[in-house]
């Protein structure tokens, strides 16, 4: 498992990208968390617009496997979907540092737990 050094990551399994110039992240589910769903058969994503709060739920993936939850990593305003992840939901297993991301966030308030790439990998390990 190879987790991108640029991101940070939390406990939850979702990965963050660095903010762009406008503040806004990208996030994703990592490679860990995509193997263990399973083939991902269905996402529901936070709606263009709406507030997301770090460590609460925001949306599901679903897997031939389970359902889950996805939680958000920092608090914000979702800025954008994925629409090609909605459509083909395949993408969070076989791209989810790439064309597999879920939604973007004007961040407002970012959590002191999140992980680096190092710390993220230790932990899943575990």
């Amino acid at each position: 498992m190879s987790n991108p050094q640029q991101l940070r990551y939390s406990k939850e399994h979702e990965w963050l990208s660095a903010a762009d110039e406008d503040g806004v992240s990208t996030i994703g589910i990592t490679e860990f968390a995509a193997n263990a769903l399973g083939d991902v058969v269905y996402v529901q994503l936070p709606d263009v617009g709406s507030a997301v709060s770090a460590g609460e739920t925001c949306g599901e993936l679903e897997s031939t496997k389970s359902v889950s939850d996805l939680y958000a990593p920092v608090s914000g305003e979702v800025t954008e979907i994925n629409e090609d992840v909605v459509n083909d939901p395949a993408l969070v297993n076989s791209a989810p540092f790439e064309g597999g991301w879920l939604f973007k966030v004007r961040v407002t308030g970012e959590p002191e737990d999140l992980l680096s790439a190092d710390e993220y990998t230790a932990f899943a390990e575990n």
